[in-house]
């Protein structure tokens, strides 16, 4: 069983004071996190032709792009993915980031206009064992993920396969919609101050 540390640290948690956030924070921890998979959680990890993972260890923090035929990253337990190390550039950024430190980041998203994204905080180990190389074609290692996950707004996400711009981003001389999720009823009447969105009494 994971350890997991608190979801927040102090400069978090000072910066949501700051803006008036903690409770939104509060309420979106308490209902979007998550340690095993949703069924749009794992479609989205299934389908994905890529995503992205962050490293980091002492003062060397790298981000870099994975990437395979669909299929590439597996569940292989209840919040767990692997996926495969193949032949690369022999820098092992990653590989020696995780070597030293197991916390990673990981970001899956698609760009279709159906605001796919979750976001997966993990502790990675690198195995290299018969059993776990034999799921994974022309990998030289494999990494398995034990992850914490969460979904966040999606308004970011750009519509590329149609070459459309979210909507939802602030532009001058625009009105910015709300996004859905500022309407939920555990989200709608604890928005912070100045928000424009905010229900007014």
């Amino acid at each position: 069983m994971t350890e997991w540390r608190p979801f927040y640290h102090d400069g978090m948690r000072e910066l949501q004071d700051r803006f008036d956030g903690r409770r939104v924070a509060d309420a979106l921890a308490a209902h979007r996190r998550r340690y095993d998979f949703w069924p749009e959680d794992r479609a989205l990890i299934e389908a994905a032709p890529f995503f992205v993972i962050a490293t980091s260890y002492g003062e060397y923090t790298d981000c870099s792009l994975r990437s395979g035929i669909p299929g590439f990253v597996k569940i292989v337990g209840p919040g767990t993915i692997e996926f495969p190390e193949y032949d690369g550039n022999s820098m092992y950024r990653t590989l020696g980031n995780i070597s030293r430190n197991p916390n990673v980041g990981l970001l899956f998203v698609k760009f279709d206009g159906k605001t796919l994204r979750v976001r997966m905080n993990g502790r990675a180990t690198i195995h290299d064992d018969a059993e776990t190389l034999a799921r994974h074609h022309a990998a030289k290692v494999v990494v398995r993920v034990v992850c914490e996950m969460f979904s966040n707004c999606p308004r970011s996400v750009h519509d590329l396969e149609q070459g459309e711009l979210s909507p939802y981003l602030p532009r001058p001389g625009y009105d910015t919609p709300a996004p859905q999720w500022k309407s939920r009823d555990y989200i709608k009447d604890i928005l912070p101050a100045g928000d424009p969105h905010r229900q007014r009494d």
